[in-house]
C-alpha cells in the first residue's frame, strides 16, 4: 500500500471511530472553574437559602409561590439574564398548605407524636378526640363489618411495614466494583416490570366507606426511626374536602395498632388545620447566560433540577441539592465572565413530585406539540439537558440513556474531572425524574450517577432538611455542571438526537 493511501485510510478510520469532532475546552478554563468552585464557593450560602429560608415547597402551594419569587430575586442578585417565573401547565389539585399540626395518643397513656398530615387531606374541627379502631379490610366483602361502627372514631389502618434490623451503613458511596458494573450494557438482558399488589378499587371502596361512616381522621404508618414520611391523597379543585389523614412513623403507628389488637382502649387527640387554594398552575423558574455566536446563540444547553418538594421538611436532598448545584454552576460561569456560543439556560422545575409537571410543560411549550405530533422550533435548537435529582451525593459519572452517540462527547469532556472521581459513563436508562420528558423525544438528556449517601433513608420524610446536604460534594457537582455546560455550549458539534427521531414521534 502506498504511503499516501495509508494516511488517507488512517484518517478515515479515525473519523469513523470518533464519529463527531467534539472538543474539550482548554485546561486553563478547567482550572478557573475549579478555583471558583472550591476557593470562592457560595454553596453554603445558597444551601441555607434553599432550605432554611425557603422552607417546604409543595407543588402549587403558597409556600411554593413564595419560593419562586425569592429564587427569582436570588438569580437577579447573581446577575443572570432574565430570571423569571414561567407558567408550565395546569394542575387540577390546586394549592394546599399545612398551617397547624398536633397529634398525640392520650390513652392508655399520653404520648405526643411526630406526625405529618397527608398533602391535600382535610382539617379537623379544631382540637378533636376519639377512640382508635383498626380498620383491616382485605376484600370488598369485609367492608360491611364496619357499618355503623366508626362514627366519631379514628381509623387506624393496618400495619404495612414492620421495622427490620439492618446492618447496612446509614450512608454509603459507590465502590469501584459497583461503578465498573454500571459501565456494562444491559440492553441484551430481558426486562420485566410489575405494578405490584396494590388494589386501587379496594382502596377507593375503603376511602368511600370511611367518609360515609364519618370517622374523625385516618392514621397510617410510613417512615422509620420515628420520622414520618410525606405522602398525598387524591383530590382536585371542586371535590369535597377529604378526611384528615395523618402519617405517623411505623414505630408509633405500629404501637397503637398492637395495643388495639391486644384489647387495649387507645385514644388520640388531633388538631390539624390545612388550607386549600385555587391555584391550578405549575410554574418553572428560568434564567440564562445568553449565547454569543450569531449562528448558535438560539441553541440551548439546559441544566436543571426540581424546585418543588414535599411539605414535611425543607426538601434538602430532594431536591434543594439539585437546585443548589445548578444555581452555583451558573454563578461560577457568570463570575468567570465566559461568553458561551450557545445559550446556557437554568430551569428549576415545578410539580416534579406529582408527575414531572414542570418539565413536561416546558416540553409542551417549547419542544413538541403532543396533539399535532409535530416538533416545535425549540426541538432543533436543543443541544443538551443535564439533570440532578438523586440526592446530595458526589457525581461519579452520567447515565447516558442507551445513546451510544453521547459517549465520545462525555469521554472527551470529563477528563479534567476524572481526578475527582467523575469517570463512569453508563449506557443505562434511568427514570422517575425530569430528564425523562426530554429523553422520550430522542433528545440528549441525562441524569448524573451520584453517591447514594443516606438518600434512600431520608428522602420524602420530615428528615429531608439542610442536614441531609453534603456541602463538599455539592461544590464538586457544581464545578462539573459548569464545566460540562460550558463545553456543550462551545463545541462546534453537539450530541445528536437518537436515530429515527423526531420522525417516529408522529407514530406515537
Amino acid at each position: 500500500m502506498k504511503p499516501n493511501k495509508f494516511i488517507a485510510l488512517t484518517v478515515a478510520l479515525g473519523m469513523a471511530v470518533t464519529g463527531y469532532a467534539q472538543t474539550c475546552q482548554p485546561d486553563e478554563i478547567a482550572y478557573k472553574v475549579k478555583n471558583e468552585a472550591f476557593n470562592n464557593s457560595k454553596v453554603e450560602e445558597i444551601a441555607q437559602f434553599m432550605t432554611d429560608r425557603l422552607g417546604g415547597r409543595l407543588a402549587a402551594s403558597q409556600m411554593k409561590l413564595r419560593a419562586e419569587e425569592m429564587v427569582v430575586d436570588k438569580l437577579n442578585e447573581l446577575g443572570l439574564t432574565n430570571p423569571r417565573v414561567e407558567f408550565a401547565t395546569e394542575f387540577t389539585k390546586g394549592g394546599w398548605d399545612n398551617l397547624k399540626n398536633y397529634v398525640a395518643m392520650t390513652a392508655p397513656y399520653y404520648c405526643s407524636f411526630a406526625a405529618n398530615p397527608k398533602a391535600w387531606s382535610g382539617s379537623t374541627a379544631g382540637l378533636v378526640k376519639g377512640e382508635c379502631v383498626v380498620v383491616d379490610v382485605k376484600n370488598l366483602s369485609e367492608l360491611s363489618k364496619y357499618e355503623g361502627k366508626l362514627a366519631g372514631k379514628i381509623a387506624l389502618m393496618p400495619e404495612q411495614r414492620k421495622y427490620e434490623l439492618s446492618f447496612r451503613p446509614m450512608a454509603s458511596r459507590y465502590t469501584d466494583e459497583q461503578l465498573s458494573e454500571m459501565t456494562k450494557d444491559k440492553r441484551p438482558s430481558s426486562r420485566s416490570w410489575s405494578r405490584g399488589s396494590y388494589d386501587r378499587t379496594l382502596q377507593q371502596a375503603i376511602d368511600s366507606m370511611l367518609a360515609a361512616e364519618q370517622v374523625i381522621a385516618v392514621v397510617t404508618g410510613d417512615g422509620t426511626f420515628n420520622i414520618p414520611g410525606s405522602r398525598g391523597v387524591a383530590y382536585k379543585v371542586g371535590d369535597k374536602e377529604p378526611l384528615p389523614q395523618i402519617v405517623l412513623p411505623i414505630e408509633d403507628h405500629g404501637r397503637m395498632v398492637r395495643l388495639v389488637n391486644s384489647g387495649e382502649k387507645v385514644e388520640m387527640e388531633l388538631d390539624i388545620r390545612n388550607q386549600f387554594t385555587d391555584n391550578q398552575r405549575i410554574n418553572n423558574v428560568i434564567a440564562e447566560i445568553p449565547g454569543s455566536d450569531p449562528k448558535l446563540k438560539n441553541e440551548v444547553v439546559l441544566i436543571g433540577a426540581h424546585l418543588d418538594s414535599w411539605h414535611g421538611g425543607t426538601g434538602g436532598a430532594d431536591n434543594a441539592s439539585g437546585c443548589i448545584t445548578m444555581i452555583e454552576a451558573m454563578r461560577i460561569l457568570k463570575e468567570l465572565g465566559v461568553s458561551p456560543r450557545r445559550t446556557i439556560r437554568l430551569a428549576l422545575w415545578g410539580g416534579e413530585e406529582q408527575g414531572l409537571y414542570g418539565s413536561r410543560g416546558y416540553v409542551d411549550n417549547y419542544l413538541f406539540d403532543g396533539e399535532s405530533k409535530k416538533v416545535k422550533p425549540g426541538y432543533d435548537d436543543f443541544a443538551l439537558y443535564l439533570n440532578m435529582d438523586f440526592g446530595s451525593g458526589r457525581f461519579r459519572g452520567v447515565y447516558l440513556e442507551e445513546n451510544d452517540m453521547a459517549f465520545p462527547f462525555f469521554e472527551t469532556w470529563k477528563k479534567p474531572f476524572v481526578s475527582l472521581g467523575f469517570d463512569t459513563l453508563s449506557p443505562t436508562k434511568v427514570g422517575s425524574t425530569d430528564h425523562v420528558n426530554f429523553s422520550r423525544l430522542g433528545l440528549p438528556a441525562y441524569q448524573f450517577i451520584q453517591d447514594p449517601l443516606d438518600y434512600f433513608r431520608t428522602y420524602h420524610t420530615t428528615m429531608d432538611t439542610y442536614e441531609r446536604l453534603s456541602i463538599d460534594d455539592l461544590k464538586v457537582n457544581a464545578a462539573i455542571v459548569a464545566w460540562l455546560a460550558y463545553n456543550a455550549a462551545m463545541d462546534s458539534e453537539r450530541i445528536p438526537v437518537k436515530p429515527g427521531f423526531p420522525s417516529q414521534l408522529s407514530d406515537k
